[in-house]
């Protein structure tokens, strides 16, 4: 009967399966903090998901892409999405695009897909002998990492794309010429980053 002291069975616990953790031990700010970190990841799993069943059209090359009216369709607190979007997006995980088709949404793409898309224009002009396709280089390295908000004026694109070379009309025009850049209807000298080829399927991802 000795033998099965309370100290020996905490003891016998602790070498066993972990038991759970008393309540007290979490206090509120903590529990918040597990509550935000469990919808930051429902978040970040209904994108992943989406881009796993991401249409594939062929001879249409557009890497995987989220409208946000789909995503607020999977994850019910659209407040909560928005706000972890926009962590996601300061932090460089992934990029927001207007749509230039009327309707307000936006198209979410991981930074990585992006970038493989401006590469895969870049190759595309230079096996074309395309002159100027060293802006695709710099737009990678200076604008893209340091401009995360979905547009950019004419003076800071071209401010930014300086740092990699000397800048030309042309190589905006190239940019824009690609698909990366349209020109805001509004305002002329302001620029919305862009997906390119997304036409080719953004209508019928919106039917999903």
């Amino acid at each position: 009967m000795e033998n099965s002291s309370p100290s020996t069975s905490r003891k016998r616990r602790r070498a066993g399966e972990p038991s759970p953790e008393p309540e007290s031990d979490l206090n509120d700010d903590q529990l918040l903090s597990l509550e935000e970190n469990f919808n930051f990841s429902d978040t970040l799993v209904a994108l992943r998901m989406m881009r796993a069943h991401f249409p594939r059209i062929d001879k249409v090359s557009v890497q995987p892409f989220i409208l946000r009216s789909q995503l607020y369709s999977s994850v019910k607190d659209r407040t909560q999405v928005d706000r972890e979007l926009e962590s996601l997006r300061r932090e460089g995980v992934l990029r927001t695009f207007k749509l230039s088709t009327g309707q307000d949404d936006h198209a979410i793409m991981f930074l990585d897909d992006y970038l493989s898309q401006i590469e895969r224009v870049s190759k595309r002009l230079e096996t074309q002998k395309q002159e100027g396709f060293s802006v695709f280089e710099w737009f990678k390295e200076h604008v893209i990492h340091s401009k995360l908000d979905p547009s950019i004026g004419h003076e800071e694109l071209r401010s930014l794309l300086s740092l990699g070379g000397k800048v030309k009309e042309e190589h905006i025009s190239l940019l824009i010429n690609a698909g990366l850049l349209t020109r805001q209807l509004i305002d002329p000298n302001m620029y919305w980053f862009a997906i390119p080829n997304i036409g080719s399927i953004l209508k019928g991802l919106s039917q999903v």
